[in-house]
């Protein structure tokens, strides 16, 4: 499961985070990655313990909270700290699978969604597509800032070489409610169904019976 979503930041929380970009301290990106990703990973990452890695990750968090799509897609019960990674030419994270388990916060979170956010648009660099292998062979993504691509942690992936311009992504993990994609795939098929009957004709009594469904496939999946 693939999902794209456009304008999850607008343009006000876009500026500020360019704006923020411009005065922070990014070192080796290296710093969080496994063993096997490190030797194929060459980016620039924002340090975690500093004050405006709080504050980034807050609008992060707000954001990713007030996307309906993310949630539908992820139903996450446990959200990553963020990483704020910043691509110059000739950088790039070769093919890898992000780790099973992540342990950037508090207490150990699953990985089973991984987002890409993008901050920079996609005519501000050249090269640096993120290339995601799906059930239907390899997807290149580009897309416009404030836009974000959803897809299964268990997906091979990688970053293309930058080739010019600067490319900046937030990446984050989420643990989900429902473990398994063929589940959750299912669940947001069938969420996304209701809400475009919804749009469609709000009392059709076809609703009831649909989200009776969605909440009894959740009951029976879920962990929580």
């Amino acid at each position: 499961m693939l999902i794209i979503v456009d304008d999850v930041l607008n343009e006000h929380a876009l500026r500020e985070f360019r704006a923020a970009y411009d005065h922070l301290p990014f070192g080796d990106g290296r710093a969080t990655a496994g063993d096997r990703a490190a030797a194929v990973k060459r980016n620039l990452q924002l340090a975690n313990d500093t004050p405006q890695h709080a504050a980034l990750t807050a609008l992060v968090h707000a954001a990713i909270g007030a996307c309906a799509a993310f949630m539908s897609a992820a139903l996450p019960v446990q959200i990553s700290p963020p990483l704020f990674n910043r691509y110059l030419p000739g950088m790039a994270f070769g093919q890898h699978v992000d780790n099973a388990i992540r342990i950037d916060g508090d207490q150990p979170l699953r990985a089973d969604v991984s987002a890409t956010l993008m901050l920079s648009d996609d005519t501000d660099y050249q090269g640096g597509d993120l290339v995601i292998e799906d059930t239907f062979g390899e997807r290149r993504i580009r897309l416009k800032a404030g836009s974000m691509v959803i897809y299964a942690s268990s997906s091979l992936h990688r970053v293309d070489p930058v080739v010019s311009g600067q490319r900046d992504v937030v990446v984050f993990w989420a643990q989900s409610m429902v473990r398994d994609l063929s589940q959750r795939a299912t669940l947001y098929r069938l969420d996304q169904t209701i809400r475009s009957l919804r749009q469609r004709d709000a009392d059709a009594p076809e609703i009831d019976a649909l989200m009776a469904t969605y909440n009894n496939l959740l009951r029976m999946w879920a962990e929580v």
